[in-house]
């Protein structure tokens, strides 16, 4: 006779209620490692274990709980195997994975633990969990301050606001990094602290931007984070958890910072590894059906607090690596509907000279306008406009011989504008110098000169902008208002009017509004 759900349910309680902690005896604080190898061991008899611990395997060898198993738990290994063997012996450190915080890490490199790896001894006074959650809907606030990138292209068409999360996306050598360390190195002098965290790169490339860092002198308030392309994949999986921890403690503090993830696309690579060989099941792409949530967790931290819980913010640049600018892949899409908009860089662009390479069509930051003062408002309001236009006619163009005024006035406009949007890297400029060069585009002072000519005009404005009187007090006026009123615009105008009309003159080439040769 078999027995009904209801005895099976009183027996069930019966049993749970004649439990005592007495059966917990039987539980371990050491475990023996039943398997080893490919940086994952399973160890047997830590019943207690909990998931995220750090299990010391001794020797200095330590390894992250990321499976608990009826029989054994699944341990990531977090440095060299080669003194673990199957059969030793494994302790439990009844402590989750935590790394040292605060000021004594800026100009530091440290590894995915927090450790230094730059030669120079590291204390710190304090310690954080890596893995926390994220500030909660009441504590945030929205975002309305800008956080300048230096480059003319983002800041007036993809604006960045601090708190905000932005993902970089595009094929590789498309420009991705450069326009996250030219962020970092604009950041100079307005009291924000960065960290890089480079995930699965070559040592020599961390190597060149540590060293191009320290030449701008940006090392002065940066951190670099570095799980390298050599890296167990553990670390590679830890690395961007200990960068955002290290951000939180000064978030906290009432403190604005910037963090790159270069790049979440190795960052998922790493975890779809480890849990491959932690034997999870595998889903689209083969990876794990929580990879979502890997990342969402992750950028979540990402938050601008309001001021009664220290009014600070971390402002997240995730870097995404695209194949063939495949953006509706596995992890593409899943990071674009986690971030608050997304850079996308061109190859074509790219190849055709385009510095940045950004696709101003794919380009779109949802804060948008909000993370602008008024006076960038006011000279960028047209622009994007102007631009699609361009596009849509360059294309309508390549087949018609016969074009009518207009047609070719738009051409002319759009041509000149993209030359002078052209950027070099580590040389981002000024706030109030884009918005003299803006302004130049919106009121067409720039349409007399020709296109070869552009980038020694747009030299020789910003040197103006910085070495001369005129262009002195124009800054400063236009830092001190944060907009153009009708007086500052006819200044604007005047002052930059007279340098288009001498650098053309220094041509002598034609002036046609004059009618005269000069």
């Amino acid at each position: 006779m078999s027995l009904k759900a209801s005895d099976i349910s009183s027996i069930i309680k019966k049993q749970i209620q004649e439990f005592s902690k007495k059966d917990m005896n039987f539980t371990s604080e050491e475990g023996q490692i039943l398997s080893v190898g490919d940086g994952i061991a399973l160890v047997s008899g830590l019943d207690k274990a909990k998931l995220g611990e750090l299990l010391d395997f001794g020797n200095g060898a330590y390894g992250i709980v990321l499976n608990l198993e009826e029989d054994a738990v699944g341990v990531a290994l977090m440095s060299s195997q080669t003194s673990i063997k199957e059969g030793g012996k494994v302790k439990r450190t009844k402590e989750v994975v935590s790394v040292g915080v605060g000021d004594e890490l800026i100009g530091r490199v440290l590894n995915a633990l927090g450790e230094p790896i730059d030669g120079k001894n590291l204390k710190t006074t304090k310690k954080r969990t890596v893995f926390r959650i994220a500030p909660g809907v009441m504590t945030r606030e929205s975002v309305n301050e800008p956080l300048e990138t230096g480059l003319i292209l983002v800041d007036s068409l993809v604006p960045i606001g601090k708190g905000q999360r932005e993902l970089i996306i595009g094929d590789r050598q498309t420009g991705k990094t450069a326009i996250a360390i030219d962020t970092i190195i604009n950041q100079k002098g307005k009291n924000v602290n960065c960290i890089y965290v480079a995930i699965g790169q070559k040592n020599s490339t961390i190597a060149q931007i540590v060293e191009r860092l320290k030449i701008a002198g940006a090392m002065e308030y940066t951190t670099i984070v570095v799980a390298g392309a050599s890296e167990l994949s553990p670390l590679q999986y830890l690395a961007p958890y200990t960068g955002v921890t290290i951000a939180e403690e000064w978030m906290e503090k009432g403190k604005n910072v910037l963090i790159v993830y270069d790049d979440l696309t190795k960052h998922a690579i790493s975890y779809r590894t480890l849990s491959l060989l932690l034997r999870r099941p595998a889903g689209r792409e083969a990876y794990p059906g929580d990879v979502f949530y890997l990342h969402a967790q992750l950028l979540e931290r990402a938050a601008r607090v309001n001021k009664k819980h220290s009014g600070g913010s971390i402002t997240a640049l995730p870097i995404i690596e695209t194949q063939s600018g495949d953006i509706s892949a596995y992890i593409p899409t899943n990071v674009i509907s986690i971030t608050d908009g997304q850079i996308f860089t061109s190859e074509s662009l790219f190849n055709s000279g385009q510095r940045p390479a950004v696709d101003v069509g794919f380009s779109v930051s949802r804060v948008g306008s909000s993370a602008q003062i008024k006076a960038m408002k006011q000279v960028t309001s047209s622009l994007k406009l102007e631009l699609s236009q361009f596009n849509e006619m360059q294309a309508f163009a390549q087949f018609s011989s016969d074009l009518d005024d207009s047609t070719k006035k738009i051409l002319e406009h759009g041509k000149r504008v993209y030359e002078i949007l052209k950027q070099n890297q580590y040389s981002p400029l000024d706030q109030s110098i884009q918005i003299v060069i803006l302004f130049s585009i919106k009121n067409k002072l720039i349409k007399d000169i020709p296109i070869e000519h552009m980038q020694s005009f747009k030299t020789k404005l910003i040197n103006f902008m910085k070495k001369e009187k005129n262009g002195i007090e124009l800054r400063k006026e236009i830092s001190t208002k944060k907009e153009i009123d009708s007086q500052l615009e006819k200044r604007i105008f005047s002052v930059i009017k007279d340098f288009v009309d001498s650098f053309i003159k220094t041509l002598g080439i034609f002036d046609i509004q004059s009618g005269e040769n000069n």
